[in-house]
């Protein structure tokens, strides 16, 4: 949970501080497709495990 609150916090950071930014960014998303969406979400997530499993030891 508390990672959770943590994403949750830094993405709203994220629009928060750079609103304008955050809207071209996911114009360009949405030109994207699916597929590299997907590659991108799953390369994410792959990197989150590897990074909490070096500091988990």
């Amino acid at each position: 949970m508390t990672a959770l609150a943590l994403a949750i916090t830094i993405e709203g950071l994220a629009y928060a501080l750079f609103p304008e930014g955050m809207k071209k960014m996911m114009a360009q998303v949405m030109e994207q497709p699916s597929a590299t969406i997907r590659v991108a979400g799953v390369t994410a997530a792959v990197a989150g495990v590897f990074v909490l499993w070096l500091i988990r030891g």
